[in-house]
C-alpha cells in the first residue's frame, strides 16, 4: 500500500478512536448521566453560501443524539454500529460498498422486536452523520457506492497501475467509481468537459463522434450526479484546467443539477471544495433555446399547476424552490426560472432531435461553445 494510503488510513484511525474515547469518557464519569453524540446538521437551516468561492459551507448548528432519549436511542446504536464497522474496514485494509455494510449490521436486536436497520436510506445517513462527526470522507472510511456514470474522450488515466484510454472505450465508456481521489491524468487532449444529464443524450453524442470532432471530455451523470462524478469533474477541472460545460433538461430537475454541480448540495455542504466546480457553465437547455431552435412545438407542459388549495406541486413548487435558493439569486438564473413559469413548460434534451439526431452534435452544442452562449 503506498504511503500516502498508509498515512491516510492512520489519521482516519486516529479520528474513530477520538470518537470512541470521547464516548468511553463519558462512560466513565460519574457525573454525566448520559451518553451523547454530536454531529453537524445537514439542513437548509444550516447550509450558508459563499459569495466570494461560490460554494455552500456548512454553518455551526450541531444536533446531539443522547443514548438515554428514547428518540434518540436508536438513532445512536446505529452511529456506533456503523463507526466500529468503519474502524473494522480501516485496520483491516478492506472496502467494503455501503450496501454491503447495511447487510452486515442488518439484524434483529436481541430481546427485542426491533431491528437495527430497517432500510439502507438509515445506513447511508449515519455514514454521513459520521463524516461529519470525524471530519474523514467515505472514501475515508473504505466505504464506496456503486459505480455511477459514464466518461468518454481523449484522456489517459492510470487506476491503480492500469491505464485507462478514454478513446477505446467502445459505447459504453469507462464507469466512474465512486472513489477516484486515487486517479492519475497520465495524458489529456481535451479542450473541455461536457457534462450531459440523460443517458439518452450521452448515447447520441457519442454516436455523432462529439468526442472525438471537438475533443471533449464527455461525463455523463445519468440524472443527479453521484459523488464520483461530482469528484472526477472537480478534479480536471483544477488539475487540467479544463472549462467545465453542463448540459441539461431545461427544466427545475435540470437546473438544480448544475446549481449541484456548480456549487455543492444541502446534503454534502461540508465536502464542497472536494465536490463543487464553481467555473462550471450551463451550456442548455435554456427558455430561450425553444425559440431559437424552432422547439415550441416539442415542449412539454409544467406539470402539476396547483393543488385544491391553490399552492403550487410538482415542477412549479420545485421552481419556486430553485429561485428561493440564495445560490441562484442572480439575474440570470431569476430571469430563466420567471421565464418558465410564464411559458409553462419544459423542453428535454431529446427535443433537439425534432430538427435531426445529428442536430446536438453538429449545431447545437458547437454554436453554443463558439458564441460562449452559457449561463453562470
Amino acid at each position: 500500500m503506498p504511503k500516502k494510503d498508509l498515512a491516510n488510513d492512520e489519521k482516519t484511525l486516529d479520528r474513530l478512536t477520538h470518537l470512541g474515547e470521547k464516548l468511553l469518557r463519558q462512560l466513565q464519569d460519574e457525573d454525566s448521566d448520559n451518553l451523547t453524540f454530536e454531529t453537524q446538521v445537514r439542513s437548509k437551516s444550516n447550509v450558508e453560501y459563499d459569495e466570494e468561492a461560490e460554494k455552500l459551507e456548512l454553518g455551526d448548528s450541531y444536533s446531539t443524539r443522547k443514548f438515554l432519549n428514547i428518540s434518540h436511542a436508536r438513532k445512536f446504536m446505529q452511529t456506533t454500529m456503523v463507526a466500529a464497522k468503519c474502524k473494522e474496514l480501516v485496520e483491516g485494509k478492506r472496502t467494503a460498498s455501503i450496501r454491503e455494510v447495511y447487510y452486515q449490521l442488518k439484524h434483529s436486536v436481541p430481546g427485542l422486536d426491533e431491528n437495527t436497520f430497517e432500510d439502507q436510506d438509515e445506513s447511508n445517513n449515519v455514514v454521513v452523520d459520521i463524516e461529519t462527526a470525524t471530519g474523514a470522507i467515505r472514501e475515508d472510511l473504505h466505504l464506496f457506492a456503486e459505480p455511477k456514470g459514464r466518461l468518454f474522450g481523449p484522456i489517459k488515466i492510470e487506476d491503480s497501475g492500469d491505464i485507462i484510454d478514454g478513446m477505446s472505450m467502445g459505447s459504453s465508456g469507462m464507469a466512474i467509481n465512486s472513489i477516484v481521489d486515487h486517479f492519475e491524468f497520465v495524458e489529456n487532449n481535451a479542450d473541455f468537459i461536457l457534462v450531459v444529464e440523460t443517458s439518452a443524450m450521452v448515447n447520441r453524442l457519442v454516436e455523432e463522434d462529439f468526442h472525438k470532432d471537438h475533443n471533449a471530455i464527455i461525463i455523463g451523470t445519468g440524472g443527479q450526479p453521484a459523488r464520483g462524478a461530482r469528484r472526477l469533474i472537480n478534479m480536471m477541472h483544477n488539475e487540467l484546467d479544463l472549462p467545465v460545460y453542463v448540459f441539461t433538461d431545461g427544466d427545475p430537475w435540470g437546473y438544480y443539477i448544475y446549481s449541484v454541480l456548480k456549487s455543492g448540495s444541502m446534503s454534502l455542504a461540508f465536502q464542497s471544495d472536494r465536490l463543487a466546480t464553481p467555473d462550471a457553465k450551463l451550456i442548455g437547455m435554456t427558455m430561450e433555446d425553444i425559440d431559437e431552435y424552432d422547439l415550441n412545438h416539442v415542449t412539454e407542459g409544467l406539470k402539476g399547476k396547483s393543488k385544491d388549495n391553490g399552492g403550487p406541486t410538482k415542477d412549479y413548487k420545485r421552481i419556486h424552490d430553485v429561485m428561493d435558493y440564495e445560490w441562484m439569486q442572480n439575474e440570470q438564473w431569476q430571469n430563466q426560472l420567471q421565464l418558465m413559469l410564464e411559458k409553462g413548460v419544459r423542453v428535454e434534451q431529446q427535443a433537439l432531435a425534432a430538427n435531426s439526431l445529428e442536430f446536438v452534435a453538429n449545431t447545437y452544442l458547437p454554436e453554443k461553445i463558439k458564441n460562449e452562449e452559457f449561463l453562470d
